[in-house]
């Protein structure tokens, strides 16, 4: 079983991106490395702010996912709603979840800030175990996103 190390992860997601300001090319990176660094990331990808209270998908990888996403819909739209990461051990346990792929069992949700401090995206990761992620994996995405996005 891969487990992800942030550390060789952000240096790489660093190098990758040096220099380019395409937020699309930026997110795509971000989610292909990501996703093929650990074998919890059963599906990561972006959910991008396009209109007042509206996601919508990609770039992701992983299989399908729901196209668009209301802020006030799913752990998803909390994350943009609210700001704030959210860490669901149990996905059926989450008032509101909304079912876009029926293996996630769990799932941690990023909200993704520009350097003028306005939300772009959410990073959403989900995966086919149960409670597979931890305030551990939620830090040091945040610090991804951050050294990414926000630079």
């Amino acid at each position: 079983m891969t487990r992800v190390d942030y550390t060789h992860l952000a240096k790489t997601i660093a190098s990758l991106t040096e220099g380019e300001d395409d937020v699309i090319a930026l997110m795509a990176t971000v989610a292909c490395e990501l996703h093929h660094s650990d074998d919890r990331f059963d599906w990561t990808g972006f959910y991008r702010v396009v209109s007042p209270q509206m996601l919508k998908i990609g770039p992701y990888q992983g299989g399908h996912g729901c196209l668009k996403i209301p802020f006030s819909h799913g752990v998803c739209g909390a994350a943009a709603r609210l700001g704030k990461t959210q860490l669901v051990p149990d996905v059926g346990a989450f008032v509101g979840h909304i079912s876009c792929a029926s293996s996630t069992l769990s799932e941690v949700v990023l909200p993704v800030w520009n350097k003028a401090g306005a939300l772009l995206a959410v990073l959403d990761i989900d995966s086919d175990q149960p409670d597979a992620f931890t305030q551990t994996d939620a830090d040091a995405l945040v610090k991804i996103l951050a050294l990414v996005f926000s630079r």
